[in-house]
């Protein structure tokens, strides 16, 4: 968890590529690419497999989805998601790929889900966490964070701080928000 631009989106693709998952979404060395941008800190991260542990992972990266699309459409038996809506391609990858023990990290994966949709994924993530399987996520939402069992840090000017679901800024926020919007829109709107 953290606001935009404290890091969380850097740590997790950082650690998808040292764990071979292509740095803009996919399996294990995926094999698509469009424009290279990623930090070159997963350089200087070492992954520490146990042993028997499984060597399928996946990167869901939600600004990089379209591109992945795209290179599903160009193999042989790939899936067509680009003729879904963004919420529901997203969710028909979640349930076609993150099924398998592995190790999984998203990156803000809400970008395209309703509310309802991200409890469908909280349901995804549990049954891959009940399946021995290891998930990374950078999210924004309260409501993803909430997954019950879930370690949870906090990026920020304060550095990388593991923090309890109820503690976090974002959920203070967004409570405080939804009891009274009128307190926070009465400074940004001119009216």
């Amino acid at each position: 968890m953290g606001e935009n631009g404290s890091g969380k989106s850097t740590l997790v693709e950082a650690v998808a590529a040292a764990y071979g998952l292509g740095p803009e979404g996919g399996s294990v060395h995926s094999a698509h690419s469009t424009r290279g941008t990623e930090s070159p800190l997963s350089n200087w991260i070492t992954l520490v497999r146990q042993p028997g542990a499984a060597k399928w992972g996946f990167f869901l990266r939600a600004e990089t989805m379209h591109g992945y699309y795209t290179f599903q459409d160009q193999l042989e038996g790939g899936h067509d998601f680009h003729t879904m809506s963004h919420g529901e391609s997203f969710l028909a990858v979640a349930e076609t790929y993150l099924q398998t023990p592995g190790f999984y990290c998203l990156d803000e994966p809400e970008a395209a889900l309703s509310f309802s949709s991200t409890l469908a994924m909280i349901g995804v993530l549990d049954d891959l966490a009940a399946n021995g399987s290891q998930i990374l996520c950078a999210t924004h939402s309260p409501v993803l964070a909430s997954l019950p069992g879930a370690t949870i840090y906090e990026t920020g000017e304060h550095g990388i701080v593991r923090q309890n679901w109820e503690d976090l800024d974002l959920v203070a926020n967004w409570k405080s928000y939804l009891n009274e919007p009128r307190r926070y829109l009465r400074h940004i709107l001119d009216r």
